[in-house]
């Protein structure tokens, strides 16, 4: 793996010298896109709007308009912007993982320490998981501030960058009925979630979409037919929630059996 970001945590007077590296990889099929009549690739090219000539990457900067002209920027112009939150991951409290809403979880990096911060890494995640806590901290990434919460996970420490609250949406405009339900209903969906319950493990969930959608293209490259699966969509045919409750639990548990 390459690295994506290095320099170093900041915890209290401890700095940590760190590489952070991408814990995501894509999953989805590599589709290409082509024209329609000759399947020719598709390609997309940076065009200069006045000449219309292809630009190369060396010869593209960026710039910020100010009163109708671009003041260009340099990476060093970036750095000079913020010298220290380019190079640090401030920590600035600590606080409950659960405290942290779902909403607000972005991308994850794995952490991985320098040598000659070996030891201080291991104080910090060992910290984390005694006190039951995860670090808040901010840093810069691609020229935008980022807020992140780092916490361990297994043996090594992941960072995750969250979103800033501007960033999230709010719900005023999202319509929920005003629906009313029974104390019976409530519990009945209970006996419903209990019974479905289990301890969470990730490898019992596949992607089963690509790996139909691939099997799909290699029967379509050897011409074969593909039997396309059904859509089953099960109506229990109730007319109120309890007795669809009901139904549910029966369902769950010929299953299991």
């Amino acid at each position: 793996m390459r690295s994506l970001w290095s320099g170093s945590i900041s915890f209290g007077l401890v700095n940590i010298p760190i590489k952070l590296y991408s814990a995501i990889q894509s999953g989805s099929l590599d589709l290409d896109m082509l024209d329609k009549k000759d399947h020719s690739n598709i390609q997309f090219k940076r065009v200069n709007e006045k000449t219309g000539k292809e630009v190369a990457w060396d010869n593209i900067v960026k710039g910020y308009k100010v009163d109708n002209q671009y003041v260009i920027l340099t990476d060093e112009d970036f750095k000079k912007a913020s010298p220290e939150k380019t190079k640090t991951i401030d920590i600035t409290e600590f606080v409950k993982v659960e405290e942290v809403s779902p909403i607000y979880y972005d991308s994850a990096y794995y952490i991985e320490p320098e040598k000659n911060g070996a030891k201080a890494y291991v104080l910090l995640r060992d910290s984390l998981v005694k006190a039951k806590k995860a670090a808040i901290g901010s840093f810069v990434l691609r020229n935008k501030e980022n807020l992140c919460l780092i916490s361990p996970s297994e043996n090594i420490l992941v960072l995750h960058k969250i979103r800033f609250a501007e960033e999230v949406r709010s719900t005023e405009d999202i319509k929920v009925p005003d629906s009313k339900v029974s104390t019976a209903e409530i519990n009945m969906a209970i006996k419903l979630i209990d019974q479905l319950s289990s301890k969470f493990d990730i490898s019992d969930f596949k992607d089963t979409y690509t790996e139909t959608l691939l099997k799909f293209i290699k029967a379509k490259a050897k011409g074969k037919k593909f039997t396309t699966p059904k859509m089953r969509v099960v109506h229990s045919g109730a007319k109120d929630l309890m007795s669809e409750l009901k139904a549910s639990l029966s369902h769950t548990k010929r299953k299991a059996s």
